[in-house]
């Protein structure tokens, strides 16, 4: 069976997408399309921030998109041996908290140590985060323009300081017009499609509504996290599943028990 997972296609040290492999596990016939581009943003003033570890509490990662911001940081201002030397021990001498697999592996790439990966959501993180005794510096947040307001407000109710930066701004992928419809003639309507992200949702439900037609009906719409979730049923998207943790494993098992005969997840 096929499924479209919309979403860039990122290799592992193996050199395949482990999207890709666990679904093939599964005997599924996956598909990635990217549907979202990222602009940095505010790039100076997080390298100022991320200069002065002494002025805050720890950071805070809950998307790849903020950790390859601070990549280009390093490498815009010529920092990347003052990182190496002091910047990198001082921050890990404090809590760096992150969501998902894929960020945690690259905070480790930058060289940080990190907490909370299994979390799972934002809201899951803000417990961990509030059941720790509370910093009196600021915890460091680069984000997303369109950052969720859980994670800010459980900590803001807690008393946990926290300092927000958007240093990324999502825009729709420029070829994902021209990519579903690509898939959808070749391919033919895929038995399952995944939404990775409110932002996803919205640059790419109409697009597939057009090239599904009365065929969406079959289609069993699946979302990687609750925020999705949400922003699928406030569009009136009938949700099959959503992944008990944003991993490839649990996408799969999702994925795999929805399309079996009267399954349901």
């Amino acid at each position: 069976m096929k499924v479209l997972l919309l979403k860039d296609p990122k290799e592992d040290d193996g050199g395949q997408d482990p999207y890709i492999r666990e679904l093939g596990f599964r005997g599924l016939e996956a598909t990635l399309i990217p549907v979202l581009s990222f602009k940095f943003l505010s790039l100076s003033s997080f390298s100022e921030k991320l200069s002065h570890p002494e002025a805050y509490g720890g950071l805070i990662f809950t998307s790849p998109r903020a950790v390859e911001a601070v990549e280009l940081c390093l490498e815009k201002d010529n920092k990347t041996e003052a990182w190496k030397k002091s910047l990198k021990e001082k921050w890990n001498a404090k809590p760096v908290y992150v969501v998902g697999n894929a960020t945690a592996s690259l905070v480790r790439k930058i060289g940080l140590d990190s907490e909370g990966k299994n979390s799972g959501s934002a809201e899951k993180l803000a417990e961990c985060i509030c059941s720790r005794e509370s910093p009196a510096l600021p915890l460091l947040f680069p984000c997303g323009t369109l950052k969720g307001e859980i994670l800010p407000n459980m900590l803001k109710d807690q008393g946990v300081p926290m300092e927000s930066l958007p240093v990324y701004q999502k825009i729709p992928h420029p070829g994902i017009h021209g990519d579903l419809r690509s898939y959808f003639s070749k391919q033919g309507v895929p038995a399952s499609i995944t939404f990775f992200s409110p932002s996803g949702l919205t640059y790419s439900l109409q697009h597939i509504q057009e090239l599904s037609g009365d065929s969406i009906k079959h289609i069993k719409f699946v979302a990687i996290g609750p925020n999705t979730a949400r922003a699928m049923a406030a569009q009136g998207l009938p949700l099959s599943c959503t992944a008990e943790s944003p991993t490839p494993e649990a996408l799969a098992r999702g994925i795999w028990k929805v399309l079996q005969p009267h399954a349901c997840c």
